[in-house]
């Protein structure tokens, strides 16, 4: 049964980050203080999967911890909560793909599935370094996602029109 409550918690903690984020104007205390309460949620609730708090709320806790940056410790110990609810089909793969990359990124290792990118100032999508890039679209097909090349397009295509 879906816990209202904390699904609404999550949404507004999302809501927060969006808003900062395309406003432009960064404010590090929300992600700070969005840390803080998904690590208050986790030790009471556990990761909070889509049958806890829907599929929104879900992705969104993911989110959260992918902007984590700050706190690579816990978005290390997040991926594992997360690679648990996946092995039991309780969470989508890209999220294990996404953090894990930016935990790599995060620590300065080279990214796995190339989810990770920078923007320049003339707003060219960079992507950062890729290990073992002549197997990258075989990693990425295996855990779900599209080619890299498909996935370098939108991206690009979408900082475009922003």
């Amino acid at each position: 049964m879906t816990n209202k409550t904390l699904k609404n918690k999550i949404i507004k903690m999302v809501e927060a980050d969006q808003k900062m984020r395309v406003s432009g104007k960064w404010n590090n205390n929300i992600d700070k203080k969005n840390t803080t309460e998904l690590k208050k949620i986790i030790k009471k609730y556990g990761w909070p999967d889509i049958s806890m708090v829907g599929e929104k709320a879900s992705s969104g806790a993911w989110a959260i911890a992918q902007h984590a940056d700050k706190d690579i410790k816990f978005q290390k110990y997040c991926l594992e909560l997360i690679n648990e609810k996946f092995k039991n089909n309780k969470t989508p793969s890209w999220q294990v793909a996404y953090l894990t990359d930016r935990i790599k990124v995060n620590s300065g290792l080279p990214q796995v599935y190339g989810t990770q990118f920078y923007s320049t100032k003339n707003k060219r999508f960079i992507n950062r370094p890729i290990k073992d890039k002549s197997e990258l679209d075989k990693r990425r097909k295996e855990i779900g996602l599209e080619k890299f090349e498909v996935y370098k397009k939108r991206l690009t295509d979408i900082q475009k029109n922003i």
